[in-house]
């Protein structure tokens, strides 16, 4: 567990981070597998163990069987991340490819488990998983045990239940699921009053991007949660960068919910906060498309037209004035078809670094005040 000064200083209360990103195969998830697999009678073990993942769960359910000497096979997603597939290998399992998501990786693992009578590890839905996930939940008091609210991001719920069953005994405690807002099952689910099925949209939070709540995990959730919460993808990262930045942690979009929430609302929650964060398995290419939107979504990147005279010297004069105002050009297209353009005009198109939205301002203004055509 880590302190945050900006984070405290932000939300004028004490906040703490729960590092999972730093586990083992960079998620908590190895804390539920482990204690599921553990627990298999001996003629279950020499059946081995079979699970369906793209990422995280497959890592945990792989190490763990590796670590008490199971064999395990893990349906993964064709397309799923190399690195992903790599460490899932790394660790001793043997992988078979299937479907372009998870829940169509699930309906082969289910065939396989009951033609050779190897042991599904449901990533979410089952006791021991829950028990295993909320190991995270006593560290968390035995770390801090001064703690009011613990932001936790919610996909299946196998975590934020586990956490959740802390409120047995610490009633005081307030536990908040966050998922992303445009694949976000719970809410529904609470509404409707049992687990449901969600439309579920586009997001980068594909860790907790989950189409319906587990039955076990649901029914902890209604009573012990206090709130279910969801944040945009443009909070999400901004607090992949900022712990970066701000607390050199490296997170995935999913594990960085809980911040997201505090990013959104910094005076909302009573502290002293603990902010989990699930998971640090994130593709290097994701990282850069997931960096440049959250650079966008910070004001850090400055996207505008400017309509100037197509003679020699005029782009110069705009890079140079552009150099002057202290950012860094990194893109110029020219775009000479427009039908509104004049004789010898040009449109070009320019992107630049800025230190942010205060200062991409100030070059609109300055732009405007030098007299360049901002189209």
């Amino acid at each position: 567990m880590a302190h945050s000064r900006w984070l405290s200083s932000r939300t004028s209360t004490q906040v703490f981070l729960k590092a999972e990103n730093l586990q083992r195969t960079g998620s908590f998830k190895i804390r539920g597998a482990y204690v599921r697999i553990s627990r298999l009678s001996e003629e279950e073990r020499a059946r081995g163990v079979v699970a369906a993942s793209a990422g995280n769960h497959a890592q945990g359910v792989a190490l763990a069987a590796s670590l008490l000497g199971i064999k395990a096979t893990i349906f993964m997603p064709v397309g799923a991340a190399l690195p992903k597939v790599a460490a899932t290998e790394g660790y001793g399992a043997d992988i078979k490819f299937q479907g372009t998501g998870v829940t169509e990786a699930l309906v082969p693992a289910v065939e396989f488990a009951a033609r050779t009578g190897a042991v599904l590890i449901h990533p979410f839905d089952h006791e021991d998983i829950i028990a295993g996930q909320g190991t995270v939940g006593l560290e968390i008091l035995e770390q801090c045990p001064d703690v009011r609210t613990i932001l936790v991001p919610l996909g299946g719920g196998g975590l934020a239940a586990g956490i959740a069953l802390l409120r047995t005994e610490r009633p005081d405690l307030r536990i908040v699921g966050v998922q992303a807002k445009d694949a976000a099952a719970y809410p529904g689910s609470l509404a409707a009053g049992h687990p449901v099925a969600a439309p579920m949209g586009v997001t980068m939070a594909d860790g907790i991007s989950v189409a319906q709540p587990g039955d076990l995990p649901y029914g902890i959730l209604e009573s012990l949660c206090d709130e279910v919460i969801t944040v945009s993808e443009d909070s999400m990262s901004s607090a992949l960068i900022s712990l970066l930045e701000r607390s050199k942690l490296l997170v995935e979009p999913a594990g960085a919910a809980a911040v997201a929430a505090i990013l959104e609302r910094p005076q909302a929650f009573e502290g002293p906060i603990v902010a989990v964060l699930s998971g640090g398995n994130i593709d290097a290419l994701v990282l850069l498309d997931v960096i440049r939107h959250g650079l966008a979504a910070g004001g850090r990147f400055l996207l505008f037209r400017a309509r100037i005279s197509d003679r020699p010297g005029e782009l110069m004069r705009l890079l140079t004035d552009l150099a002057e105002m202290q950012v860094n050009v990194l893109n110029v297209n020219h775009d000479r078809a427009s039908e509104t353009l004049g004789v010898r005009q040009v449109d070009v198109d320019v992107q630049v670094a800025t230190r942010g939205s205060a200062h991409c301002a100030e070059v609109r203004a300055r732009l405007v005040e030098l007299g360049y055509e901002l189209v």
